[in-house]
């Protein structure tokens, strides 16, 4: 009679077996995903580990010459860096104190008050230099793209027009 009632209970235990283990190997669904999350999503994807070039260029500068430039957004560290060099009259001519100028990087308001002519503070300068090499973290851009400024002015009793070389470019 033992026996009999093993043989009972040896399909119920091969059910509840069976019913384990494809509970165990069933995966969860997957959670729903909308399509405006995934339009958002890649509309706001991070600039990191790209470049932009901003500036690579030779002009001339009589009083002041400004490049605007936008940081995308999403931009955690962007980093600023280039060299310029100035000279008097013509390009690779004379590069000593008379082709100083001073050079600016504004924001977008601090760049208005610049262009009104009102004195105000740079978020980087270098002043009075006819050859520089530039290294600056920009703040982060958030959301939004954000406008900046390379200002290359006359110093002041700066003389004659200056040609300027001038090669920057953003990491992010």
């Amino acid at each position: 009679m033992r026996s009999n009632s093993r043989i009972r209970w040896l399909p119920v235990l091969a059910c509840l077996t069976l019913f384990f283990v494809a509970c165990k190997h069933q995966k969860p669904p997957a959670p729903a995903v909308s399509e405006s999350l995934d339009l958002e999503y890649s509309a706001h994807r991070s600039p990191v580990g790209t470049n932009q070039t901003v500036l690579q260029k030779t002009f001339t500068v009589t009083a002041s010459s400004s490049f605007p430039f936008e940081i995308p957004a999403h931009a955690v560290r962007p980093h600023l860096h280039g060299l310029f060099e100035s000279f008097v009259r013509d390009g690779h001519g004379q590069s000593d104190e008379t082709a100083n100028l001073d050079f600016l990087v504004l924001s977008q308001d601090q760049y208005n008050e610049f262009s009104q002519g009102r004195p105000g503070e740079a978020l980087f300068s270098v002043e009075a230099s006819h050859n520089q090499a530039v290294n600056f973290d920009l703040p982060a851009s958030l959301d939004q793209p954000v406008k900046y400024y390379l200002v290359f002015r006359s110093t002041p009793g700066g003389g004659p027009k200056k040609v300027v070389e001038a090669n920057f470019r953003v990491d992010f």
